[in-house]
């Protein structure tokens, strides 16, 4: 049920993020999602893409820093609160949310929520607990 997401390291300079993503779609990659955080040096571009690997190596052929790592993505009610009953499934078994970003598509009427927790097994078994509903990247790459 985990999904991988790419994790690219970028100065925090004109034109940087245009780079990143001019070297992944002139690749034909789709960029399903994106997430970015920044300070005054740096930022970490995060992102869900149609083919990791292939990304990953055109990435680091443009000098990027890329790291891959797994996060949970869980389609949430659109509406108020529908966030919060989700992260309340975290919070009543102690397992910390490291960050979170999220989405939505016109062919699903739910928001789709990426989440980054410090335990994954322990997150992703409280989900399946829960009868949540877990995302796969297929489910992902068809939205």
């Amino acid at each position: 049920m985990s999904v991988k997401q790419l994790s690219v390291f970028i100065e925090n300079k004109e034109g940087r993020i245009k780079k990143a993503v001019n070297a992944i779609s002139k690749e034909g990659i789709n960029i399903r999602a994106l997430s970015l955080a920044d300070n005054t040096k740096y930022g970490i571009l995060r992102l869900i893409v149609s083919d990791n690997e292939k990304a990953k190596e055109v990435l680091e052929k443009e000098h990027f820093i890329v790291k891959e790592n797994e996060v949970i993505i869980i389609g949430v009610k659109d509406e108020p609160n529908g966030l919060n009953s989700a992260l309340e499934l975290f919070e009543d078994e102690g397992i910390n949310v490291e960050y979170i970003y999220a989405f939505v598509s016109s062919k699903t009427d739910e928001a789709i929520v990426v989440i980054k927790i410090e335990d994954y097994e322990s997150g992703l078994a409280t989900l399946k607990e829960k009868d949540a509903n877990l995302l796969t990247k297929e489910d992902i790459d068809a939205l």
